[in-house]
Order: C-alpha cells, then sequence, then structure tokens
C-alpha cells in the first residue's frame, strides 16, 4: 500500500471533501506498516473497498413552520461499512452538515465501532436543518418529515441511528414515533431514546463519562497522578457537562467551558451541581453562548472570541467540534506545560496539531477511542432493547467502565514504541485490523 497514490486517487474521485480526506490520510498513515504485512488484504483490495461507503442517500425534507411557511433542507444517511455488524452512528442536525462532513463521520465511527468490542458497523446521518431557534412542533414536524424519507432503509439488524449534534433525546423521540407507526413494529432501531420507551440509563453522560475513564487508564499506564490537576474543556453541551462531572469526580479541577462567542474561566473550578446545572441552563437557553455564565458567577472571568486552549493547564480536552484544535492551540498549550490531551470531539484537532502532540511526546488520544463511551452506550440499548430488560445506573457503568478499559488495553497494544504510547497509531490499528480480517473472511461483496 502506498498511501499517497490511494490519496491522490481518492482525492480524484471525490474532489473538495477535505474533511473525508483528513479522516482517511490519518488512519492510512497510521497502519500502513501493518498492512503491507498482510498480502490477503492487498490480494482482497480491503483498502480501495474500506474507503468508500456501501451507500449513500441523499433526500429532501419539506417541512412547514408554525407560520405555514414551507423549508426544505437536504437530508442523508451513510451507511459506511457493515463488515462487523449494522450500521450504527448518530444523526447530526447543523447548518453546516454537508456529505463530507458526514463521509468523515462515518469512516470514523467503522474503527469507533471496531474498538468498543460491540458488533456494530459504521455509519452517519444528519441535515443542514438547525434546530436553533425553532419551536418543539417545527422540530417534531422536520424530524417526522426526515423519518417519513429514511424509514425503509433502517431497522434493528440493519441500520440503528442515535443522536449527534443537534439531536438529544427530544429529537430522537419524535424520529422514533414516527417510525414506530410507519414500520408498524417497537424495535431498537433508535437509541438514545427516553427511558420509558426502551433507553439505556446514563446514555446522555456516557460519551463524557467515558471520556474521563479512557483518561484515567491512560494516567494509570504513565504513572500520572491526576488528583488535582487543571483541565480545560470547550464546549458546554451533553458531553462537555458529562466530562465535567466525572472529571470534578475523579479528583481533576475543570477550569473551562466554550461556546461560539468566546469562553469561560473559573478559577474557582467548575465543579459544583449549581455550575453543572448552569450549563444545562445555557444549552437549554437556545442562546448558543456561554457569556451569562459570569452574571452568576463573577469570579470567573468571559473572553470573547477566543478559544480556552490559551490557558495554562495540565490536560485539555476538546468536547465541541472537529477541527477546533489547530496547530497554534497545540503549540501554545506544550508552552505551558500541558502533559495529556484527549480528543472528545470526533477528530477535535486539525492534523498537524494532533502530529505535533505525537512529536512532542505529549499523552495524546484520539477522538475514535476516547468518545467510545456514547456509542458503546447505545450498543448496550441495543443489547437492552434485543432482550427485553432495562439495567441500572450501576449495571451500565461497570459495562462502559470495562468497555473503555478494553479500548484502551488495545491502543497500548498496538501502539506501543518504547516509552511512548502512540494512541493514534495503536487506535487505528487495532480498529483497521478487525475490520480488515472480518472483510476478507466473507469475499468480496
Amino acid at each position: 500500500m502506498k498511501t499517497q497514490e490511494i490519496m491522490a486517487q481518492l482525492k480524484a474521485k471525490h474532489p473538495g471533501e477535505s474533511d473525508f480526506h483528513q479522516a482517511v490520510e490519518e488512519v492510512l498513515h497510521s497502519i500502513e506498516e501493518v498492512y503491507n504485512q498482510h498480502p490477503e488484504f492487498e490480494k482482497n483490495s480491503i483498502i480501495e473497498r474500506i474507503v468508500e461507503p456501501d451507500r449513500i442517500f441523499t433526500f429532501r425534507v419539506p417541512w412547514t413552520d408554525d407560520q405555514g411557511k414551507v423549508h426544505v433542507n437536504i437530508g442523508y444517511r451513510v451507511q459506511f461499512n457493515n463488515a462487523i455488524g449494522p450500521y450504527k452512528g448518530g444523526i447530526r442536525f447543523h447548518h453546516t452538515v454537508t456529505l463530507d462532513t458526514l463521509k468523515f463521520l462515518g469512516f470514523e465511527q467503522t474503527f469507533k465501532n471496531a474498538l468498543t468490542t460491540l458488533p456494530m458497523g459504521g455509519g452517519k446521518g444528519g441535515s443542514d436543518f438547525s434546530p436553533k431557534g425553532r419551536s418543539d412542533n417545527e422540530i417534531m414536524r422536520f424530524c417526522q418529515a426526515f423519518v417519513t424519507e429514511l424509514w425503509r432503509n433502517i431497522g434493528p439488524d440493519t441500520d440503528i441511528p442515535a443522536g449527534d449534534v443537534g439531536v438529544g433525546g427530544r429529537e430522537v423521540g419524535y424520529m422514533f414515533g414516527m417510525y414506530k407507526k410507519l414500520a408498524r413494529e417497537h424495535t431498537g432501531t433508535f437509541t438514545g431514546k427516553g427511558f420509558e420507551f426502551g433507553g439505556s440509563r446514563l446514555r446522555p453522560e456516557s460519551t463524557g463519562f467515558g471520556a474521563v475513564y479512557f483518561v484515567q487508564n491512560m494516567c494509570h499506564e504513565s504513572n500520572i497522578d491526576y488528583k488535582g490537576k487543571t483541565l480545560a474543556i470547550s464546549g458546554f453541551g451533553n458531553v462537555a457537562w458529562g466530562v465535567a462531572q466525572k472529571a470534578t469526580e475523579i479528583g481533576l479541577k475543570v477550569v473551562t467551558i466554550s461556546g461560539p462567542d468566546g469562553y469561560i474561566y473559573d478559577p474557582d473550578g467548575i465543579n459544583t451541581q449549581e455550575k453543572f446545572d448552569m450549563m444545562i441552563e445555557l444549552r437549554n437557553s437556545g442562546n448558543d453562548v456561554v457569556a451569562p455564565y459570569v452574571d452568576k458567577f463573577p469570579n470567573a472571568k468571559f473572553i470573547a472570541g477566543k478559544k480556552p486552549w490559551e490557558q495554562k493547564v495540565d490536560f485539555a480536552m476538546p468536547c465541541a467540534i472537529q477541527n477546533e484544535m489547530g496547530l497554534e492551540d497545540a503549540k501554545t498549550l506544550v508552552a505551558n506545560g500541558v502533559t495529556l490531551v484527549a480528543e472528545v470531539s470526533n477528530m477535535g484537532c486539525k492534523a498537524e496539531a494532533a502530529e505535533y502532540y505525537v512529536a512532542q511526546k505529549v499523552h495524546f488520544a484520539p477522538g475514535k477511542a476516547v468518545n467510545a463511551g456514547g456509542v458503546s452506550c447505545s450498543g448496550l440499548e441495543m443489547t437492552q432493547n434485543a432482550i427485553h430488560l432495562s439495567w441500572s445506573n450501576e449495571e451500565v457503568d461497570q459495562r462502559l467502565h470495562q468497555i473503555m478499559a478494553d479500548i484502551h488495553e488495545q491502543c497500548v497494544t498496538y501502539g506501543r514504541e518504547g516509552d511512548y504510547i502512540n494512541y493514534v497509531k495503536g487506535a487505528n490499528i487495532a480498529g483497521f485490523m478487525k475490520v480488515a480480517k472480518a472483510m476478507v473472511e466473507q469475499g468480496v461483496c
């Protein structure tokens, strides 16, 4: 395998899809050596097949607002790879959603799901619809229109969507309700559902909780004492909220959150129930800003138009969106003495930032490993639905702990380079090997 040749072919075939190209190139660089040790992969053209989605659905989504005006958005579902299980991945509603975004996310999801040890393939979907500023009825009508176009192509053993940016329990509930009506079945076709109708305990917190469990494993592996260390996080949604709670619980001190308007620096720590509730209040306001935090907690500072990575901290965990941390951010964090960076958002670091951390021997782990707690809990929800049982918080949390420990162990197995653990390499190789071997054994199809 020659990475540059394959990338040249991919860019010629799919021009302008920079996020997708970035995700593929990162994986190919990591796996090139091990790929070349397996002639059966080359014989079966695994790379050429694995970088192309199995299929893509694109459809229009017409819906009517509360004033009777008709709007038209574009809907997508990318079913990327089902070699190890049915397609699994979230639905994203955000004005920035494009096919490029969803192909990158679906590609990443394939390897992330493989790392979980659960039988799930990779997929992703969404629309350029933005829930911001829309009423509950408008969001319901949009979700129903979206599923009306998609429902024939999903199912509990085919493709199981979940939530993502802009899609929480409310949106999943509306989509599941319409699916149930159209398909005339009550099955675990969506995850992230309300607990009353098949949802799992801890699902809202699971991505953030799982990320902190992964960081704990990193610290144990490298003999890092994390008690009392300062942690900068970005975002203020479900993921950042989960990270802030669990990080505080284990003894880390969270000092930042951020939004499109800037970031909050709280020297006292974002570490009380009142402050966690404030994050929920900010999210539910629909204004997409964090500045009001300082009105309630005046010791904190709001820095407009900036990112939190300029603060001097021990650990950093980007939790907002892809490519939110660039090379200059990475250089600033390293110059200020950061020792551990863990992506919680999908591909939260630009390629050059991730490469810089590895080159500087900073303990750095990619999103496909760190944030796998969310889809792992979705997989646990699928299991509960299939056996018609519900587990307690403690049972789900115990399984989540074990899954994140198993993911970490795989990363260490494939990523050890002397005294340094290259988690990017480890995660990519571990996920790829599982999917590639399954594809070889299933023949060319």
